[in-house]
């Protein structure tokens, strides 16, 4: 099944910026300084997870504020909170694992969505319900790259968002790995970072990973 050409535009879009910035928000009022420190460090994009009262409305503002921005919820569990993100202005959804209801709701909704996998099998469903892109996590505590080529040998058509454990080291090793679309971290918006108000830090973090992606993408053209 062809993704759709609303989904395809996001896929595309992962791709193009490489590296998703994946933060957690803890009072909304950091979503709009964070937004903008991720705009100008030339990673526009953010994968909110949905894991602290402040995400929806963190959300809302970021995609508000910034409309050419890539937003998006990550660690989303219930069919509830993915109304709840698109609403709010999310354009993906991502999952910790995969939970064929949820894939199978956004689908039918035409909403791009990457649920976590680590096993073939997941992997295999996920195939079955459509999709070619799927989240790895958490990547290196399942075996990370070598793991991604293992089973992508024989899973051709699928490509992968590796999550968890990623870091400035090994990103680069991933990210030259044609089986691998985007890679999500958070080494760059760490959460101590954001409340403590530190924005000029973490642009300065976000340019460093764009520069890393910058570069891969120049050697793959």
């Amino acid at each position: 099944m062809a993704n759709s050409p609303k989904v395809q535009a996001v896929l595309d879009k992962f791709h193009e910026i490489g590296i998703i910035p994946v933060v957690v928000l803890n009072d909304a009022k950091n979503a709009a300084p964070l937004a903008d420190a991720l705009m100008k460090g030339g990673l526009p994009a953010a994968e909110v997870t949905f894991r602290t009262d402040a995400a929806e409305e963190s959300i809302r503002i970021m995609a508000e504020k910034y409309p050419d921005m890539l937003v998006g919820a990550g660690t989303v569990l219930t069919k509830d909170q993915v109304d709840r993100a698109v609403n709010a202005g999310a354009k993906f959804i991502v999952s910790c694992g995969y939970d064929p209801e949820i894939v199978d709701y956004c689908l039918k909704k035409d909403i791009c969505v990457c649920p976590g996998t680590a096993t073939a099998s997941e992997m295999m469903g996920c195939i079955r319900q459509g999709l070619d892109h799927v989240k790895f996590f958490p990547a290196e505590l399942n075996g990370g790259l070598k793991k991604i080529k293992a089973i992508g040998a024989a899973l051709v058509n699928l490509k992968f968002m590796p999550t968890g454990g990623i870091n400035a080291e090994n990103v680069v090793e991933y990210l030259k790995d044609p089986k691998i679309f985007c890679a999500g971290g958070s080494w760059m918006v760490k959460g101590a970072l954001i409340d403590a108000g530190k924005f000029d830090e973490i642009e300065a973090k976000v340019k460093e990973a764009h520069e890393i992606v910058e570069k891969i993408h120049a050697e793959q053209a």
